[in-house]
């Protein structure tokens, strides 16, 4: 590098012209506190062989209604009307039928017809439960572990422990997530590496059409003068490094420029969906009004997992029917029914659905006993998840909620045993997946977590 240039060009003026871009995308997301002697997103070995080698979580914030879904309760319906003990409210059944689908017969509400026929690939999670019902809290917990504690995100620990299978791209996206309820805290990495977290592709208030992820291009210079320009940056950061041999800090912010500077170029391809047959749109329902935001988000999520995304979280709002709950939850079902059954077929068909683990589900479910006539409020105590490929049983039920759909009462699965299930199906023990901060080593699934053996293929 010429001498001249470095004596005029102070390290900390070259690192100002770059606060857009790429070097904006490395601060704010992909330089780490404590780089890893190879690449910081090379993949790594699991603990023991895996069944899955990425997750797609789609995740529907709000709170879906287990009893109007995938958690048949005829005696819910027998009993519409009684009082409960629970505030004098009053049981409401379910307005929509259930049916019995696949060789598995697997009860499924009318609500999702294109999903029903995927009957014989889903696992249902119905004794689910969680600590609170209150949005902020319960959605933290699902996406940390504690609503009480900033705390990593699932999927940072993921893309902490397996890395990601493309060095272009990030080990962890997520898609639209949620402005609110937590925030970037629900994709974060807390303490661990920074390079961790989930690069976001929009929030939940844009149409994924306009999203992007942000600081990706630099409205001030080409290729090639950006080029010269992290070329310049570097070649101080490695001098930086030799005057302080061993900080591995340095390392780890020379690895994000690289990552960043390739980003680039790789995921303006992969969000670009005009490649794309009319017989895949057609699939997502890329065409349709009611269809086109999430399926597109469906196909996105496929995309990234093809090219070696670790974990990608789709999400679709809002599931908070406490009124209209009839329009509304219908509404919600037919806008994601057609893209989950097209994620499951495209990836069978590609021969991706073993080795990707979809897991379907949100903060909580809903009340079987009603204060509204037309609508159903927060329940944390029984709820239900799905989950399809990656290593995982089909065509069954594990865990029970009560007669009324009220509380979890079999095979119980709390957040951490969820967490733990996860990590054990993409070969990772939770409790060896840690990280030493302050003093203690710290898991994604606190001090317990199970894992569902039971749903194991």
């Amino acid at each position: 590098m010429n001498e001249s240039i470095l004596s005029n060009y102070s390290r900390r003026d070259a690192l100002k012209t770059i606060s857009t871009g790429f070097g904006y995308l490395a601060f704010a997301g992909l330089a780490t506190e404590k780089a890893l002697a190879t690449s910081v997103t090379s993949a790594r070995g699991p603990h023991f062989p895996a069944r899955a080698k990425r997750v797609i979580f789609a995740c529907m914030r709000g709170g879906p209604s287990h009893v109007d879904t995938f958690d048949h309760k005829p005696n819910l319906l027998r009993d519409d009307g009684k009082t409960t003990s629970f505030g004098n409210r009053k049981l409401l059944g379910s307005p929509f039928k259930f049916s019995r689908h696949g060789k598995s017969g697997l009860p499924i509400s009318e609500l999702f017809p294109h999903l029903a026929k995927q009957a014989d690939k889903l696992c249902l999670l119905n004794g689910m439960h969680a600590d609170a019902p209150v949005h902020p809290q319960c959605f933290l917990q699902l996406h940390t572990g504690s609503f009480q504690f900033v705390r990593p995100s699932m999927g940072a620990w993921v893309s902490y422990g397996l890395g990601t299978e493309n060095q272009d791209l990030p080990g962890f996206v997520t898609i639209k997530p949620p402005t609110r309820v937590g925030g970037a805290q629900n994709y974060g990495s807390a303490f661990i590496p920074a390079v961790y977290q989930g690069t976001a592709i929009g929030n939940l208030n844009t149409d994924i059409k306009d999203a992007s992820i942000g600081n990706l291009s630099n409205k001030s210079l080409g290729s090639g003068l950006q080029r010269k320009q992290i070329d310049l940056i570097q070649s101080m950061n490695r001098n930086l490094g030799k005057e302080k041999p061993g900080d591995r800090r340095i390392d780890g912010v020379i690895k994000s420029y690289e990552l960043a500077y390739r980003m680039q170029s790789s995921v303006p391809d992969l969000l670009d969906l005009s490649d794309e047959s009319q017989s895949m749109r057609d699939l997502y329902g890329l065409d349709k009004a009611a269809t086109s935001d999430f399926g597109r988000q469906c196909l996105l999520a496929r995309r990234m997992a093809e090219a070696g995304v670790r974990y990608i979280e789709v999400t679709h709002a809002n599931w908070d029917q406490h009124n209209s709950l009839r329009g509304k939850l219908k509404t919600n079902c037919m806008a994601t029914d057609q893209p989950l059954t097209a994620l499951l077929t495209d990836l069978s068909q590609r021969g991706m659905l073993e080795e990707t683990l979809v897991v379907w589900g949100g903060e909580f479910g809903r009340t079987p006993h009603v204060k509204r006539p037309d609508g159903r409020d927060h329940n944390s105590s029984g709820f239900s998840f799905w989950m399809a490929g990656g290593g995982v049983r089909g065509g069954m039920r594990h865990g029970a909620t009560d007669l009324h759909g009220i509380a979890a009462v079999e095979d119980k699965m709390h957040f951490h045993d969820l967490h733990a299930t996860i990590l054990h199906l993409l070969g990772l023990d939770h409790e060896r997946l840690t990280y030493n901060y302050a003093g203690r080593d710290f898991r994604l699934t606190d001090v317990f977590g199970k894992v569902a053996t039971k749903i194991l293929a």
